[in-house]
């Protein structure tokens, strides 16, 4: 197995350079093909025209849209000359949508991508930038995406992974959609926290299960069991990352409902809260 097609999401801003930058290191190794997908949001008539605005209203709000569309025709030029220094093959698509309508947009684009890749959401203290795509994403396009901490820098291979398993549907998702990174690794440690199968002999543990399945891809496995004993989730991730030097954090994303973990809090929404490396989440 080999990753060919990377999705990375763009929208002209400051974190343009480091999502590309990263999606560039992962499609060198295998020359897959990266697709830049920017997308221009537009003014959104139905939330900015009041019903009795009038022709006056609309005139407006289409100077505005014309002006949406010019800004994007500038960036679109910037990333042309960005994309031509790229050392894989390589395009762009655009997407001219209002916000709401961007976040299905992408997801259906994510569909026939190994690999989707932007700024990891629930960051800035609260502020809700691009939080729609990511779970757009996650819960419609049937792929991974790989969430990067806004600026990070460090674009060396991926050797070192971090498995979080759970024996859940979510956790063999990101699993399978991780095998031709694992493969191409030097080490995988398998982080299980309060196992809930654990054995004597692991002859029938889960954890153990799937350690067998990946030594069978060639990764070299070692397994971590934790208890967590009230330290939070995300913290214990972490702590674990750092002793490994981990590149890579793999999770399955959103075990429970997602309105119980935006609720109660969860497991998804920690790490995206804190992660200090990229994490590759499928559901």
């Amino acid at each position: 197995m080999m990753i060919k097609d990377i999705l990375v999401h763009l929208d002209g801003g400051l974190g343009d350079e480091g999502r590309l930058a990263y999606a560039e290191m992962m499609a060198s190794p295998t020359q897959a093909h990266l697709v830049g997908l920017f997308t221009n949001p537009l003014p959104d008539y139905a939330s900015l025209v009041p019903i009795d605005g009038g022709v006056a209203a609309a005139g407006v709000l289409g100077a505005l849209e014309d002006e949406a569309r010019r800004q994007g025709d500038l960036i679109m030029q910037r990333l042309a000359e960005r994309f031509s220094r790229l050392g894989v093959p390589n395009k762009i698509r655009r997407v001219d949508d209002t916000r709401a309508m961007l976040a299905d947009c992408i997801a259906k684009e994510a569909r026939w991508a190994d690999l989707f890749i932007m700024t990891r959401p629930y960051r800035d203290g609260g502020k809700m930038e691009w939080d729609d795509l990511f779970e757009a994403v996650l819960f419609d396009s049937g792929r991974a995406i790989v969430s990067i901490p806004p600026g990070w820098r460090r674009n060396e291979a991926i050797r070192r992974i971090l498995l979080c398993w759970r024996d859940t549907r979510e956790a063999s998702r990101a699993v399978a959609e991780a095998i031709p990174l694992i493969e191409a690794s030097t080490q995988v440690m398998i982080l299980a926290i309060d196992p809930e199968h654990e054995t004597d002999d692991r002859s029938d543990d889960p954890t153990a299960e799937v350690a067998r399945h990946l030594a069978r891809h060639g990764a070299r496995i070692d397994v971590k069991l934790l208890q967590s004993n009230g330290a939070g989730f995300s913290d214990l991730v972490m702590d674990q990352a750092r002793r490994l030097s981990a590149d890579l954090v793999v999770m399955g994303g959103y075990g429970h409902s997602r309105a119980r973990e935006w609720m109660l809090g969860g497991a998804t929404r920690e790490m995206l809260e804190a992660s200090e490396v990229p994490v590759l989440m499928a559901h």
